[in-house]
């Protein structure tokens, strides 16, 4: 066999490129929704705070990434657990939420995260009825990054162990902000009612799967 003319070095190189980025997309969820919480109407007065992120269901797997930025040394943010467990009433204090339901099925699942490190997961029959542990899961990971002004926390989940890729699936993205002040403030995406409740099915929207 002969030697290769440069003109062919190159091409195969650019062949060997591109099969590494296209590898690399594969492994990438290619679309994601953002989203902004927003505080419930009655509170005001608050001091400069957002709550930002992204989701993504790529091969019914979902990940969520919030943000929390600004006059961050205003809320109270428990240190990191040497011993992450599944605990109760984590929405007492800070805490970072969402709720997932199927389309058009009353059925819904509540999902806790503490900066702590600390999670819970309930399932509800319907609105706020049926209460009870999700026993599914027996960890839920999710990171979270303390820096001066901002906090962050990302969570992957498998739903496979709950819904099927199939279905088509409703989510309300919340948090819970406890202050050093002891004011506790709720956001989402949207709120409606007279009082802050996450648990209503039209503030949730879809999220789209790949």
């Amino acid at each position: 066999m002969g030697r290769l003319r440069w003109n062919e070095i190159i091409l195969i190189k650019i062949t060997e490129n591109a099969l590494k980025l296209l590898l690399l997309l594969i492994k990438i969820p290619m679309s994601y929704q953002t989203f902004s919480l927003q505080p419930f109407p009655s509170n005001e007065g608050l001091p400069n705070l957002q709550i930002t992120g992204k989701m993504s269901r790529h091969d019914n797997k979902l990940t969520i990434s919030y943000i929390l930025f600004g006059n961050i040394q205003e809320v109270q943010i428990p240190p990191p657990s040497d011993i992450p467990e599944r605990k109760h009433e984590l929405w007492k204090d800070t805490c970072f939420e969402f709720f997932l339901g199927v389309k058009d099925f009353p059925g819904y699942w509540e999902f806790n995260f503490s900066p702590a490190g600390h999670w819970n997961v309930y399932r509800f029959d319907e609105y706020r009825q049926g209460m009870k542990e999700e026993t599914a899961f027996d960890v839920l990971p999710f990171t979270v990054e303390h820096q001066a002004d901002s906090l962050t926390l990302v969570v992957n989940i498998d739903l496979d162990q709950i819904v099927s890729p199939k279905q088509v699936l409703d989510i309300g993205i919340t948090a819970v902000i406890k202050y050093v002040d002891e004011k506790v403030t709720y956001w989402a995406i949207t709120h409606s009612g007279t009082v802050a409740d996450f648990h209503l099915r039209d503030t949730f929207t879809s999220i789209f799967g790949l």
